[in-house]
């Protein structure tokens, strides 16, 4: 049962879908939620015919991500069946976060590329972001839930890919609780953002690049994971590094 869908501001070009789904000034429909069961492709490889622009961006988030693997071994990517019809050429990319070894969220981010553009859009590329984590069920109830969680997405973007425009987004507030064989489960308490932001043509591999570390940045900080692990090389703008010293996964 969800309580509640916050809308939160908007930049220029965009309102946030009140029913919690991707906004709807992405153009995106209300079903494009990438459900958790949804099958793995066999082969994930760009098609010979992917425009250059957007395989050069798709190298720009694919760097992204192994930039925050190589420091953080709390989030594990992996390849996710993009949309087929919401632009011309769709990436995609599945995160889960981890704390003291147990899931404590997941994400979805979505790459799309339309050469002639979209209505909304003020580039002619588009990233879609989702974040799920379970929080305390007071976290929950704080009014300022939905104003905290979207400045965890845009204070990160500001830090990593400040070219970002017409953002726009939802943060949602879920509580579920058992019933009849479920009766004696404790009921949960969960926060989801979604949002969607146009990344600068002039600088889109950069800009493609920091929204993969935005977005990580936001699911470590709904998961309750530090900002930075201990020991690790600090990611500045643009996965920057800014120490010495980093951390593998094994």
């Amino acid at each position: 049962m969800r309580l509640a869908d916050t809308p939160v501001p908007a930049r220029a070009g965009g309102d946030a879908d009140a029913a919690g789904a991707v906004p709807a000034s992405t153009g995106l429909p209300a079903n494009t939620g990438l459900p958790a069961n949804t099958a793995l492709p066999a082969n994930t490889a760009l098609p010979p015919s992917t425009a250059p622009a957007f395989a050069a961006a798709v190298a720009a988030l694919e760097a992204g991500r192994d930039t925050v693997a190589e420091v953080r071994d709390d989030l594990d990517f992996e390849d996710w069946p993009a949309p087929k019809r919401l632009a011309p050429h769709a990436f995609a990319l599945a995160i889960t976060a981890y704390r003291d070894g147990e899931e404590a969220g997941t994400g979805k981010l979505v790459l799309l590329h339309d050469p002639a553009g979209q209505e909304g859009w003020t580039s002619t590329f588009r990233v879609v972001a989702q974040v799920h984590a379970d929080v305390e069920e007071e976290m929950a109830a704080d009014p300022l839930l939905g104003e905290v969680g979207w400045s965890w997405l845009t204070d990160a973007l500001d830090l990593h890919a400040p070219g970002y425009g017409a953002a726009s987004g939802t943060v949602t507030r879920v509580i579920t609780e058992g019933y009849g064989a479920k009766a004696d489960e404790p009921p949960s308490t969960g926060f989801e953002l979604r949002a969607s932001w146009c990344p600068a043509d002039d600088e889109i591999e950069d800009e493609v690049c920091g929204a993969v570390l935005a977005w990580s940045d936001a699911l470590a900080a709904a998961a309750g994971l530090p900002a930075q692990p201990p020991g690790t090389r600090a990611l500045g703008p643009r996965g920057q590094g800014t120490g010495s010293g980093s951390r593998r996964r094994p």
